[in-house]
């Protein structure tokens, strides 16, 4: 990790730390949007970790996601579901910004509650290396799903964490066009994102045991 990161990325490290069970958390579960068929051993997995994170439009399902909820990540463009914002006030908000670093403004979203905070996630510490990862062009407005996002962080932040990743369909079906929800209507890939890449790195990461995927 670059140095001019190491204070940027251990406050943000500290500060999720501050909302799991345990400090550092030894155990993250990260759950995308996906649906998944219920799973009594999976929910329990997810409801058992130090650490929840999950993101944008998820629901959780007892019989299937779990429950708990300590981080959610969005980007600007989410369609928020009834889960988002539920209990607000007891979880951290990160928010994901790539289109900054090409075109998307500033401006806070007008769907955001107007007494919660959030934390940005660097660009410059974070999506630039993933996009480095990827093998993405910088000067091409390409970047990861937010779930891909959230495993990177996991694994930079708590590097020796045991992390599950859940709810995602990129890594068996890369050529999918839109994304299937838990919660809500399926949602188109947008042009920005290229699923091969991410499904090879998602791959890779499980091969090296630095994630493990539950299907």
């Amino acid at each position: 990790m670059n140095t001019l990161l190491t204070r940027s990325a251990a406050e943000l490290a500290e500060l999720l730390s501050s909302y799991a069970r345990g400090r550092p958390p030894r155990t993250i579960a990260v759950v995308g949007n996906a649906p998944m068929p219920p799973s009594a051993d999976r929910s329990a997995a997810v409801d058992a970790a130090d650490l929840v994170i999950r993101m944008t439009s998820f629901t959780t399902d007892p019989a299937a996601l779990g429950t708990r909820t300590d981080v959610v990540v969005l980007h600007r463009g989410v369609i928020a579901s009834p889960h988002t914002f539920a209990d607000y006030k007891s979880r951290l908000y990160l928010l994901v910004e790539p289109g900054r670093l090409h075109w998307e403004p500033e401006a806070i979203p007008d769907w955001w509650p107007a007494d919660l905070g959030f934390v940005p996630v660097p660009n410059h510490g974070f999506t630039v290396a993933l996009n480095a990862l990827l093998g993405f062009d910088p000067a091409t407005p390409t970047w990861s799903t937010t779930g891909t996002m959230a495993t990177y962080l996991a694994t930079e932040l708590f590097p020796t964490a045991r992390v599950l990743l859940t709810g995602t369909s990129i890594v068996d079906d890369p050529d999918q066009t839109t994304f299937p929800h838990a919660w809500g209507s399926p949602v188109a890939v947008t042009a920005e994102h290229r699923l091969g890449a991410e499904a090879d790195l998602l791959r890779r990461w499980e091969s090296t045991g630095r994630i493990e995927i539950l299907r």
